[in-house]
């Protein structure tokens, strides 16, 4: 609705504006009275507007226009008028309206700061009122408010101008402007020459307050007047004497604080004194002397004229108690003021005086009183004994303030501090603890040491350095580990977690396999998070600090990989504790040492997730009939994770061998193995594609592939044509050597064997049956040829070779039959100290063997 009657004002002005162009246009030297007149009044009004709008440029072109018609007018009127008479009533209408345009021009020129423009006008104005006397109220308020807005613009010579003439166009006629307006413009000169700040116009300033007063006497008035005796520094003799003409004067009680105030405010002390003894006598059986009262102690307590404040004190007790109450709102004050001269005591460390002063407040408090406020000076006073050392009377006063206010902060912060001081640690915990279900923002001042540190956060730094200076380290560990969780700040959250970390890292460290130290190992996990957290927060001051946050990270991340190293028997917190030094070390500089710090991070948490994987494949091979989702979840987010760190891994290993000479890092096979079996475990269909560029690594040694074989057949991984080709190049590789090593070489042709030869039936799908036989020979000629060849080996090839020869028997094969047991019979010949306790049976199997092979003649026609 407002909106709607803005826009058609405007509508309506615009229109006004356009249609009196169109009027003046429309006019000319031939235009009559009738329409000259009608000209001049829609100029007038339409400048008028455009004033009140605050366009005075367009504005005097509408007051120029309408100075042009009155002249024209005036002209005509003259050229007509018939009598001297006629002549004189069209002169004065024509002034008349020369009066409006003449004050509105005044308008608009005092808008545009043009002081000899408006001024001219407006004395043109005053000489016209002899003959428009009704006009003198209008130009009255006209020059007043021009006062007032030169005075706001600090233009003190343009606004005492226009005062001075409002007061005497005001006396020009008194029955429209009465005193109290005379009087109200005279203060506002008063207050212009003093404002103007040169000493010589405080005597045009004292004259006209004076001048004031006398139109019309007003508490203002003697106020002003006041202000400017003092601003002229006269003697204090003459300053009583305007006191005392005050008291005369019958002025209120508050009216005449208010000029002890000023009094005080500008260092008159003897005078301001004196006058409050007598303000004291005067107003003593009024019923709000204890105003007076109240500002007489607070004047001498800012003098330091304690003694006499404290008779004062003394004299409102006996009264408070004999009858002559204070209300409740003196009491507040008074409190205020007792409370803040003990807060300067305290500021001062003088825990004695301030006790003094809080124990004059006490004694304004009933016994069974419940208000918080005295709680609050319970507290206060709690912490000016604990600065005395007294501590069972501080005891005693946060006793109280907890019965009265539990819930406070500063109540269990002191508690805090009593039961730190005594040793009691459990009660300090509680305490602590209840401080820390407190903390919600709180609308809260304490007067004394916590004044303007009402923040809950403060409090938690102070109780974690009051702890740690009273050794109590478990306290303080706890104290320190809440600053940590609800402190904003990272830079103080970091050096909490530091402090806590140096409190219980020892202790910990020290700790047996436990329960407990599970808990003390998850509470470091949680604050070694909560550091990385702060660290990738913006530190106060980083600009003058570049290296502060790489600094911070690289004592926490040495932290962590210390803890992750304790956790043998926890492999899954030991990952976790390596996963965040490894987050960590990333706001450090990427240089040599954190280069390697992040690869064995990551190759340590790769492998703990591998080992996760297995436990849970293992676990759902065990119970098949209650394997779950959520074990296939798990093992499947195990092996991604392990990938996920592998393929990180990777790049920082390639970064890190431009850095130096890695050839005898394992880190590439660790990789590699590692990475073949989570493929393998998780049936990756690009297995092989993946073992294509492996086959050709050229580094690579015989037990990498003894275990890329073991690995391929081990469930739920089932790849074993990978684990033959795999154990074939190991085999390879060891035979190539100048030297052969022929315990390992004996291993791994027993998995070979094993592999192609299962519980003695021969995998011919694996492997053609000549090629195993080939196996075996390479085994026969390295036994041959090389001494040390495990003598348990040799006896294992002997039985797996005769079983291979039964069964082909069994299958009808003949000629093989004989051809594996013959074989068997060449590793018998190769046999030490076990060669006599098989020698004898096997010949005699080998010749039942034989003899049946012989009656089987006429079946060679089955053998293939």
């Amino acid at each position: 609705m407002n909106v709607l009657c803005l826009w058609v004002s405007d509508y309506c002005f615009a229109v006004r504006h356009v249609a009196c162009k169109l009027v003046c246009m429309c006019g000319g030297s031939a235009a009559s009275e009738e329409a000259i007149r009608r000209q001049i009044l829609m100029n007038m009004k339409t400048g008028k507007g455009w004033v009140d709008v605050g366009n005075a440029v367009i504005a005097d072109q509408f007051f120029q226009a309408a100075m042009t018609g009155l002249e024209q007018l005036y002209i005509k009127l003259m050229q007509r008028s018939s009598t001297e008479v006629h002549m004189t009533l069209q002169k004065m209408a024509v002034e008349r309206d020369l009066f409006k345009v003449l004050s509105y021009q005044a308008e608009a020129a005092c808008a545009q700061g043009d002081f000899q423009r408006a001024s001219t006008c407006v004395l043109r104005c005053k000489d016209m009122l002899m003959r428009f006397p009704k006009m003198t109220r209008y130009l009255h308020i006209l020059c007043y408010n021009f006062g007032v807005e030169t005075h706001k613009q600090n233009k003190y010579e343009e606004s005492s101008f226009w005062l001075s003439q409002s007061y005497d166009i005001g006396k020009m006629d008194k029955s429209s402007v009465g005193p109290e307006m005379l009087a109200k413009v005279l203060r506002l000169l008063a207050t212009a020459y003093l404002d103007w700040g040169d000493t010589e116009y405080y005597d045009k300033a004292l004259s006209a307050i004076n001048l004031a007063n006398k139109e019309h006497l007003n508490p203002a008035g003697l106020f002003l007047k006041m202000k400017i005796l003092l601003k002229s520094e006269i003697a204090n003799e003459e300053l009583l004497e305007a006191v005392m003409e005050i008291m005369h004067l019958d002025m209120s009680l508050d009216f005449c604080l208010n000029v002890a105030k000023l009094l005080m405010d500008h260092e008159r002390e003897a005078v301001g004194f004196y006058f409050m003894k007598i303000i004291c006598e005067h107003f003593k059986s009024s019923e709000n002397i204890g105003k007076a009262l109240l500002l007489h102690i607070d004047m001498l307590l800012q003098r330091k004229e304690e003694v006499l404040a404290k008779e004062k004190i003394e004299e409102i007790i006996l009264g408070h108690q004999t009858g002559r109450q204070l209300t409740t709102e003196l009491v507040s004050c008074l409190h205020s003021i007792l409370w803040k001269k003990a807060a300067r005591c305290f500021e001062v460390q003088s825990y004695a005086d301030a006790l003094n002063w809080y124990y004059y407040s006490l004694r304004f408090y009933a016994a069974d009183q419940t208000d918080l406020d005295l709680a609050k000076l319970r507290r206060n006073m709690a912490s000016c004994y604990l600065h005395l050392k007294q501590l069972d009377k501080a005891k005693e006063a946060v006793i109280e303030a907890e019965q009265r206010d539990p819930r406070n902060i500063f109540t269990q912060f002191y508690v805090f501090k009593v039961a730190v001081l005594e040793g009691n640690s459990g009660r300090a915990l509680r305490a602590i603890t209840t401080l820390e279900k407190l903390l919600i923002p709180e609308d809260t001042e304490e007067n004394g040491t916590l004044r303007d540190k009402e923040s809950p956060v403060m409090l938690l730094s102070l109780a974690a350095q009051f702890a740690l200076e009273n050794g109590q380290q478990i306290v303080a560990g706890k104290t320190l580990e809440y600053l940590a969780r609800y402190s904003e700040d990272p830079q103080q959250v970091l050096t909490a977690l530091k402090c806590l970390f140096r409190l219980v890292l020892p202790r910990v460290s020290q700790m047996p396999e436990s329960e407990s130290k599970k808990k003390e190992m998850d509470r470091l996990l949680t604050c070694l998070n909560t550091a990385l957290l702060k660290l990738s927060q913006p530190f106060n001051g980083e600009a003058s600090t570049p290296d502060s946050r790489a600094n911070e990270a690289h004592w926490f991340r040495k932290i962590a990989w210390n803890l992750a190293v304790q956790c043998g028997r926890d492999p899954v917190t030991m990952r976790e504790f390596f996963i965040l030094s490894y987050k960590l070390s990333q706001f450090c500089p990427s240089d040599q040492v954190i280069l390697i710090a992040q690869k064995t991070c990551l190759l340590m948490a790769a492998a703990v997730d591998l080992e996760q994987g297995r436990k849970a494949s293992t676990s759902s091979e065990q119970n098949p009939f209650i394997l779950s989702r959520s074990i296939l979840i798990s093992k499947t987010k195990l092996l991604n994770r392990a990938l996920e760190q592998i393929h990180k891994c990777k790049e920082i290993w390639n970064l890190l061998k431009k850095t130096g000479d890695f050839s005898s890092d394992p880190c590439e096979t660790l990789l590699l193995l590692y990475e073949f079996e989570v493929k393998a475990k998780m049936n990756d269909p690009l297995l092989d594609s993946f073992l294509e560029s492996v086959w050709e690594l050229p580094h690579l040694e015989s037990k990498t592939f003894e275990t890329i074989a073991s690995l391929a057949v081990e469930m739920p991984a089932h790849y074993p044509s990978i684990a033959l080709k795999a154990l074939k190049r190991a085999l390879l590789l060891y035979k190539m050597k100048e030297s052969i090593d022929v315990l390992k070489y004996s291993k791994c042709m027993h998995n070979l064997i094993n592999l192609l030869v299962p519980d003695g039936v021969p995998s011919t799908e694996l492997c053609p049956l000549e090629e195993v036989w080939g196996h075996f020979e390479d085994a026969l000629s390295i036994i041959i040829h090389t001494e040390g060849y495990p003598e348990a080996e040799i006896l294992w090839l002997m039985i797996k070779s005769w079983n291979t020869g039964i069964f082909m028997y069994g299958r009808r094969k003949y000629v093989s039959a004989e051809k594996w047991c013959g074989l068997a019979l060449r590793f018998l010949d190769h046999l030490g100290s076990l060669k006599r306790s098989y020698e004898t049976q096997v010949n005699i199997l080998y010749s039942e063997l034989v003899e049946a092979l012989d009656r089987k003649k006429g079946s060679l026609f089955n053998e293939e």
